[in-house]
């Protein structure tokens, strides 16, 4: 039996994550779990999964949970985060928003834990540290995005073997076919709809830009160790190639699947066996029918390109590329800029950014609240 702790037990990968350890109690044991803001609903899953211990962000939903689970471990903050990290368990799953998710990313690592990715964060802005903690603790780094764990998938039974290219699919979100003008008139409601994903409103606000997909390359590079001109991004409105991987020798082996994050999630814990589910299969006759792959457009959704360069740039930029985008996304989401202008943004900052390199953990979390606080400035906000 694994025993599990869940960082961001609330959200959407948590919740989901969850769903799958409670139809198998005689694999997984939930050992500590963190939230966010979501007390509620982190006190029912407490109710359910008895965990022996618990984190809350801030202590103020701490104390109300400490009142209710008399007896129970509860921490807060970043200590509480990190505690939840380092618990005495087998894998840690890391579904936190942002670059929350680093620092308690690296501390399960350097405390031995397997870790099931969801925080893409993580690799973006501290992959050159977490790469490296990994290979000298011999612990597992197993993907949860969808993408990653399809490229992983294709990966396995297949070590060794040259990859020439790696072929991270995109669904386009919902403005795939939108040109520059249109996009000055997206509404944060629009932003909000994608069509074929179910995630957090920064999730999906990164869909929408095709950031998202931006920052999936910079981690695929970092979990794969490849370089990002060997990364290809093919648009797939269908969502139902979830990646590929082409071998030196022109073999292409692609995963495909029905959009469901529980398939990743469930092979990230198990792993490496597969756990059953009654989940539908996949319809090929319905669903597969009409499979389309385009060329991302980065004339109009420049932030895959910015991505692009940043990771070739290297240093401060990925996290400069992060650290800014999560402020735009933020203010377009309470309607303080267009949606348009989390791009435009991104673009003047990254131009105007004077690089550091071989940055350590607190060099990043240096640089990510300096660039915060500088894009807030330039916006005069």
């Amino acid at each position: 039996m694994k025993k599990i702790s869940i960082l961001g037990s609330t959200g959407s990968i948590g919740t989901q994550s969850l769903d799958i350890i409670e139809k198998n109690p005689d694999k997984f044991k939930i050992v500590a779990l963190a939230c966010g803001k979501r007390v509620e609903v982190l006190a029912e899953q407490i109710k359910k999964f008895k965990p022996e211990l618990v984190s809350v962000g801030d202590e103020k939903g701490a104390e109300k949970i400490r009142n209710e689970f008399p007896g129970l471990a509860v921490y807060s903050g970043k200590e509480g985060l990190i505690k939840v990290a380092s618990s005495d368990c087998d894998i840690v799953i890391n579904s936190l928003m942002g670059i929350a998710g680093l620092e308690p990313t690296y501390r399960a690592v350097e405390a031995g834990k397997d870790i099931a990715l969801a925080n893409k964060e993580t690799l973006v802005t501290g992959g050159h540290l977490i790469t490296k903690l990994v290979s000298e603790k011999g612990v597992k780094l197993l993907p949860v995005d969808s993408e990653h764990s399809a490229i992983f998938q294709c990966l396995e039974g297949n070590k060794g073997r040259k990859i020439k290219r790696i072929l991270l699919t995109c669904s386009g979100g919902p403005f795939r076919t939108y040109s520059l003008e249109d996009l000055e008139k997206v509404t944060v409601a629009d932003a909000l709809k994608h069509p074929k994903w179910n995630m957090g409103k920064k999730i999906t606000i990164d869909s929408a830009s095709q950031m998202n997909k931006g920052l999936e390359v910079i981690e695929a590079k970092w979990l794969f160790d490849v370089d990002v001109d060997d990364i290809q991004v093919l648009v797939h409105p269908q969502s139902i190639v979830h990646s590929a991987v082409e071998f030196e020798d022109t073999s292409v082996i692609a995963q495909m699947g029905v959009p469901d994050m529980r398939i990743p999630i469930s092979l990230a814990i198990g792993y490496p066996n597969r756990i059953p589910s009654d989940e539908p299969s996949l319809d090929f006759f319905k669903e597969g029918s009409n499979l389309t792959f385009e060329e991302p457009r980065m004339d109009v959704f420049k932030c895959i390109k910015l991505a692009y360069d940043a990771q070739r740039q290297g240093g401060s930029y990925p996290v400069v590329l992060n650290g800014a985008n999560e402020v735009l996304v933020d203010l377009f989401l309470r309607e303080k800029i267009r949606f348009i202008d989390i791009q435009n943004n991104l673009e003047k900052i990254l131009e105007n950014h004077h690089p550091e390199f071989n940055l350590s953990l607190e060099d990043v979390l240096r640089v990510d609240k300096d660039i915060r606080q500088e894009t807030l400035k330039m916006l005069d906000l």
